[in-house]
This record gives C-alpha cells, structure tokens and sequence, in this order.
C-alpha cells in the first residue's frame, strides 16, 4: 500500500509551483475531514485528494492525452489503488467520461474547486490569513459576486454537494473551511503573505 509520504513524494517530483501544491493539501485536507465525519478511510480519501493534480503542471491541457489521463496511468503503472486512480479520473468527468459514483469521488470533486474559492476568499483579506475568515456569511457574500473568483465554477459545487447530499451553506463550506484553516500554514494562508 502506498502512503501519505509515497504521496506527497509524488506531488513534489511533478509539480514545483507552489499555488498548485498548496491547491493540492488544501484538497487533501477537506477530504480528511469528509472521510472523518463518516468514518471513512481517512489516509485513502487524503492520498486521493493530495494526488488529484500531480500531473497537472506537466499536462494541463484537459483531454484524453493530457490532465488527468495520464496522471492515473502513471497511477496505475506504479500500482497505486484504483479507486485511488479513479477518482483522479473522475474529478474531470466531463473530460475522463468517468462520471463520479462513489462517496470519495463526489467528495472530491466538491472539494476540489471550493479549495480555491476559499483561497481567494482569505488572500482578498488584509491579514491574508485564512483563519480570520470567520463567517460562512462572508464566503456567501463573495459567492453572489460573480466577478470574484470568476473561475471558480460555483453551479459544479453546487451540483457536487447535491450528488454529495450535503448542504453547500451549513454542511460543505464550513466543514472544508474548517479544514483548511486547521493547516492554514502550510497553505501559506497564514498571514506570512501580508507581512512587508
């Protein structure tokens, strides 16, 4: 079995942009704190969410030749599990034509693109400090701006809570905000990113 450090491993020999490592823990984190809340496989669903992207910096182009296909054949050529490799695929059904099935990929795919809404969220504060970002209501206000964070594709998260069956204001946000705060220094939200 492969673990956490073979993960992280992993992460660091494919990709060296920092925003795309911190994306990366932050994903792994919120995934830990699902797996804990129904008493899931928290080191498999962590390992699932910290390898998501690991190919991402070397083929970013979404398609059958780039992100994540050739990320989960690495996968599977070094034997990493398979519902490991298929929630890799099924973060990016849309591209993968792997639909998420189970609870741990439609976890995934929920948390995934909240990481980074909630990134956006603490690094538009004065402090830069996630853990100042202490109002579900003030995530909910950047929401409704749909210049802010445009990326972000807020109807996927909404559809991925409702796949999930958790409710994206009282269930989803303050659980993976919970999560990222809880290593908000190895987010590099923290703070640091203010000081002069």
């Amino acid at each position: 079995m492969h673990t956490r450090e073979d993960a992280w491993r992993l992460v660091r020999a494919n990709t060296s942009g920092q925003s795309l490592r911190h994306h990366m823990l932050a994903v792994e984190a919120g995934m830990r704190a699902y797996a804990a809340r129904w008493g899931e496989d928290q080191e498999l669903w962590g390992i699932a969410g910290l390898i998501h992207d690991f190919d991402y910096e070397g083929h970013p182009d979404l398609s059958s030749n780039g992100h994540p296909v050739v990320g989960a054949g690495l996968l599977r050529q070094q034997g990493w599990p398979e519902e490991v490799v298929r929630a890799v695929l099924a973060h990016a059904g849309e591209y993968t034509g792997v639909r998420p099935e189970t609870r741990m990929e439609k976890a995934l795919v929920a948390v995934d693109e909240l990481t980074g809404f909630l990134t956006a969220v603490a690094l538009v504060r004065p402090s830069k400090d996630i853990r100042d970002v202490r109002e579900v209501s003030s995530v909910r206000k950047k929401w409704k701006d749909r210049a802010f964070a445009a990326a972000v594709s807020r109807a996927e998260i909404e559809y991925a809570c409702q796949e999930l069956g958790v409710d994206l204001w009282s269930e989803h946000v303050p659980l993976v905000l919970a999560a990222m705060q809880a290593i908000a220094g190895e987010l590099g939200l923290d703070g640091r990113a203010a000081e002069p």
